[in-house]
Formats: structure tokens, sequence, C-alpha cells
């Protein structure tokens, strides 16, 4: 199905886990749609993380024969920065930090690609690029200067006034040293990548599941309005309606199963986002090991929730 409904849920989808399944469904539906722009970013981001799983192996040709149609229908541009970690806008719109991923798909025409950094002058370059042609973009950065160096400003006594580590100096005292901050304690991201990889599953499988039972239902839907133009019913029905009301059954209960399974993998997946980011925000104190917090998930058939175990 690609009808808007369904894209505005699998963009809903993307903007909370970006994985390759929502990339692949997302980017199937836009190219449905004709939207070759988004299809193509979509579609370039599913083939670059698509897994090593026999099971999904047989998708990959459809992948790669909707990215080359969409391809062929814009523009593309290899943008890089000489300093990693600047934003990267494109027609005024963030497409990432760098270095950016792979390309960035436009419509054909001119376009304006800008790079930002707090410590550094920002820098943009207008390009063009022709349907199917790719432009390559240089970002240049140079670090901002402070007023003190822009100036050649001296301290009293001939310091600098930009002393790294020291406070004053004052009159008729001596500089003091600061005391660096302590370091902060280091925590293991180790359970939050694992419970947010575990969340990103259970969207798939609820998103997927919820594609097919609206499969199902439309397709029984289809096999009623049969039944209704023969002017039948499955009460009783005649020997030629048996087995159309036959499929009528099956694909509602099919869509009642595959919409059970999806309401689960969406409450799988929100208990293990919440689990993550229960463990990524719980405080930290100072001091030795003596506590310790352990987030734990609990799922099931009938819904899940978070334990939190710790000692204080």
């Amino acid at each position: 199905m690609s009808d808007p409904y369904v894209e505005a849920e699998l963009e809903s989808a993307w903007e909370l886990n970006p994985t390759f399944d929502v990339a692949y469904n997302l980017g199937n539906t836009e190219y449905k749609l004709q939207k070759h722009r988004e299809a193509a970013q979509y579609l370039s981001f599913a083939l670059r993380h698509w897994p090593l799983l026999k099971g999904v192996a047989k998708l990959k040709p459809n992948a790669e024969k909707w990215l080359a149609e969409s391809r062929a229908q814009v523009g593309a541009l290899k943008v890089s920065v000489t300093v990693a970690g600047a934003e990267v806008l494109v027609d005024g719109k963030s497409v990432g930090r760098a270095p950016l991923e792979g390309e960035v798909f436009v419509d054909p025409g001119e376009h304006r690609a800008e790079a930002r950094h707090l410590d550094y002058e920002p820098v943009s370059q207008t390009v063009s690029v022709a349907k199917g042609g790719t432009a390559e973009v240089k970002l240049a950065i140079s670090p901002v200067r402070s007023e003190a160096q822009a100036s050649g400003v001296k301290t009293e006594g001939g310091g600098s006034a930009t002393g790294a580590g020291v406070v004053g100096p004052v009159a008729g005292q001596p500089a003091v040293p600061v005391e660096p901050p302590p370091p902060p304690e280091k925590r293991s991201w180790v359970p939050v990548i694992a419970l947010g990889a575990a969340s990103a599953v259970g969207l798939g499988v609820g998103i997927g599941m919820t594609v097919m039972s609206r499969n199902a239902r439309s397709d029984a839907e289809g096999y009623r309005e049969q039944i209704r133009q023969a002017n039948g019913r499955c009460i009783e029905p005649p020997s030629e309606l048996i087995d159309t009301c036959r499929d009528v059954e099956n694909e509602a209960g099919r869509a009642a199963r595959f919409g059970t399974v999806s309401v689960v993998g969406y409450a799988a997946s929100g208990v293990l986002a919440a689990a993550a980011v229960t463990y990524a925000l719980w405080p930290r104190r100072s001091g030795p090991a003596t506590h310790g917090v352990r987030v734990l998930p609990q799922t099931n058939v009938g819904g899940g929730g978070v334990v939190v175990v710790g000692a204080w």
C-alpha cells in the first residue's frame, strides 16, 4: 500500500528509529508516490545498512531497482567538510553532521550548501546539478578569532588577555591557578545501545504487522464486495460462494492476528525505549562505586514494563 496515511506512519517511525527496514518501506512508499528525491534518500540509506540475513536478501534487488529509477530523476550532492562534527545544511535545511554518510539527493537545479560550527566561521557554496548528475561540494571552514586575538589587546603587566588556567592578574596579588574540575564519572553506554537496538526491532515488527493487517483487511473487503455483487451472503451461502466466504473469514482472521502482534511490537518498542532513556538520564553520583543501577525491561504477549534494580 502507498497511500499518504501509510507514508505519515512510516515518517513518524523514521523520526523515532531510523533503521534499514523503516527506510526500505518508506523508500518503497515514496517511490510509488513518485517522490523520487525522498525515495532515493531512504533507499540509499537502507542499502548502506542492509543486514546479512537470508530472510531479507530477496528484497534487496527491489530496493536497488527503485533507487536506480529514482536516482535517474534527481541530482545528488557529495558534500565534504574540513572539520568533523560541523552541521551541514542544503538550501537552509540540516542534512546531518560531517562527515556525511552518503550523498544528499536534490531536485535538478541550483542549490546552496553550508557548513556551521560553533568554533568556526560558517561557509557556503552554491552549485548546479542536472537530472541524474552529481555535484561535488568541498567546504573549508576557518576557526573563529576572538576579539582579543583580532585586536592584539594585552593585559596589565604584559600578560595575554586569554591566559589559560589562571585567574587575574589582580593589582597587588599574584595570579591564582585554577583547579581543573574533577572528571565526570564514566558510564557504560552498552545497555543504552542494546536497549535502543531492541526497541528498533520491536518498532519494525509493529510497523510491518500494521501494514500486513491493513492489506489483509483490504483483501477481506474485496471478497465481501464480490459477495455483495453476487447478491449473496455468508449465512448459509450458495455453493458458488462458499470458497469466497471462507476467504473473507480467513483474511479477517489474519488482519486481527497481525493487528494484535503489531500492538505488542509497539508496546515492546516503547518499553525498551523508555528503559534506554531511564538508564541514560539516571543521575550519576561522585565518590566510590558503592551504588549501582540496573534497568531491566520485561515484555510478554499481554504488555510489558521496566524493573529498576539498584543500591544506594
